[in-house]
């Protein structure tokens, strides 16, 4: 019978659930049990899919093609053994629609609808379908207890406690003990008030995760456990540290996982921490310096990259190197020259995934210059579009373009499948009043890389599976054309036929793929494509 263990925040955002909560994951993975994670999110939103970087961040994307929230990212960079998929996140919104559709069809029989029982029912019926079939499932409730929009997942958490009982049911709370410096000591006040919200909608924590920017004295710690009803072994200190990586060895010195184990009657091996450790090795024994130039338009929004700032620390830990990543603003590198110095001051380039124009004539410019210097250049989704645009503006001399940024481009070298195919597999003529068309790629694909490849080698496969997230696609028609002109297309999807990677074969490293790589690279070995990136710019800087 899957055990749950809940997760809340208190006191202020932005506090770190989802790492709390993964390294957790960790630790009990650790000791040979099967864990899973599930976010909840209390916005209306059905999926993070439409919602803007500014807004939400990065979304993840899972291997059954779900666009969810980046906390998903942080699970599976932690968990050695488990995959997420579309059940393991989902909104206010999503509940509700669901709900209504039902509704519609008849299903409650014309009885009122109502948030309790119909909406706390339909969030207990996911978060029990996202547990099947693992011992532990760890249920993060996103933001902060006091929400008005959380409300109904905090109801639907104090039903299960009480229907599952205390031997599968617990309840870990994530708060903030703030240092006054000015009064020289650090305040439990704002975690006792934080419990006590909690306690008013029938919730009492069996855990409590404290962090603060400075140590916690022991004092304050039994002062927490007395006012907060929480025994002080389950009272867990967590202060901020070098890298989020020490997380699961914190949690474990201070047996968390021996008290969740006791109090779900659960025998388990000791933990087994020795893969972490190699991992903080690596990034703490890291000799010399890479500095990454991120050409993007959401630079001043670290979190819009999240899980490609991983894949180059992964990367980093790898290579035992140092990997420092500086974003230039791709609209200001348009018109700003001494951005284009700060570009060349940079040991590789890298282009990330995105959407829309704005921003892309910086992007090509910093491609540009990678390219023609010999700078390790790797583009990622619209990375690998623009350097295809790039590449065949200024060496094919064609009027080059993506018909997201131009529906009458002469030479639409990138498009939807429906512009430059028709049922004959012959290019169309496309008109200005055609529908869009074409449907996003999402999820884990298949791809074919071509023998002797640079990626090939990289990967040591002809055969991968990477996970995606785009509409546009290159245009087969120009093909031959790149090839004559030294780009080689280097990778094609199993099912379409359709350009997955390109690399210039006279180039140290220029490598560009349509697929999202940093979606699947771990802290522990990193990615390959990833740390042959990092390794071409160490071996260029010499």
């Amino acid at each position: 019978m899957t055990k749950f263990i809940f997760v809340t925040g208190g006191v202020v955002s932005s506090l770190g659930k989802g790492i709390a909560a993964a390294s957790l994951a960790a630790v009990l993975e650790a000791r040979g049990l099967k864990v899973t994670m599930t976010k909840m999110d209390p916005y209306i939103n059905v999926d993070p899919g439409t919602m803007s970087p500014f807004q939400h961040g990065e979304v993840f994307v899972t291997e059954d093609g779900a666009e969810t929230d980046l906390d998903l990212g942080y699970y599976e960079r932690f968990l050695r053994h488990s995959k997420m998929t579309r059940a393991n996140n989902f909104t206010s919104g999503r509940i509700y629609q669901t709900v209504l559709a039902k509704e519609r069809r008849g299903d409650y029989l014309g009885g009122t609808v109502q948030v309790i029982p119909h909406i706390t029912d339909e969030i207990k019926h996911k978060i029990r379908a996202s547990g099947e079939g693992y011992d532990i499932a760890i249920i993060e409730i996103g933001g902060t207890v006091g929400d008005i929009e959380s409300l109904p997942f905090m109801e639907a958490v104090r039903q299960m406690q009480v229907e599952l009982g205390r031997n599968r049911a617990m309840l870990m709370h994530l708060t903030l003990v703030p240092y006054i410096a000015s009064a020289g000591e650090s305040k439990t006040k704002p975690t006792q008030h934080s419990v006590k919200e909690l306690r008013s909608i029938g919730l009492q924590p069996d855990v409590l995760i404290c962090r603060s920017e400075q140590p916690i004295s022991e004092d304050n710690r039994q002062k927490i456990a007395l006012f907060t009803n929480v025994e002080a072994r389950a009272v867990i200190l967590c202060e901020d540290a070098k890298s989020i990586y020490q997380i699961p060895r914190r949690f474990h010195e201070q047996d968390l996982d021996d008290l969740i184990c006791e109090r779900f009657g659960i025998t388990a091996p000791e933990a087994d921490l020795s893969d972490w450790d190699k991992v903080l090795e690596g990034l703490f024994e890291a000799k010399g310096e890479i500095v990454v130039a991120m050409v993007g338009k959401y630079v001043e929004l670290p979190d819009a990259y999240k899980s490609v700032n991983e894949a180059l620390l992964h990367a980093g830990i790898a290579n035992k190197t140092k990997v420092k990543i500086h974003y230039i603003d791709a609209e200001k590198l348009e018109t700003q020259s001494e951005l284009m110095d700060e570009l060349k001051a940079c040991d590789a380039v890298l282009v990330p995934g995105g959407f829309g124009e704005r921003g892309t004539a910086g992007k090509m410019m910093a491609i540009r210059y990678a390219r023609e210097n010999n700078k390790p250049y790797l583009g990622i989704c619209l990375g690998m579009q623009l350097a295809v645009i790039e590449f065949a503006r200024n060496v094919l001399g064609l009027a080059a373009n993506s018909t997201e940024f131009d529906r009458k481009a002469a030479d639409p070298i990138i498009g939807l499948i429906t512009e430059w195919f028709d049922e004959k597999g012959e290019l169309q003529i496309r008109s200005d009043d055609s529908d869009l068309g074409g449907t996003m790629r999402l999820g884990a694909q298949a791809a074919e890389l071509v023998a002797g490849s640079k990626l090939a080698k990289i990967y040591g496969s002809n055969t991968i599976t990477e996970r995606h997230r785009h509409r546009y696609e290159m245009n087969n028609r120009y093909i031959d054309a790149l090839e004559a002109a030294g780009m080689k297309i280097s990778g094609y999807s199993a099912r379409q036929h359709l350009v997955e990677s390109v690399e210039l074969e006279s180039h140290p490293w220029f490598v560009a793929v349509q697929y999202h790589p940093e979606f699947t690279s771990s802290p522990r070995g990193g990615h390959p494509l990833f740390n042959s990136f990092i390794k071409a710019a160490m071996d260029v800087k010499g």
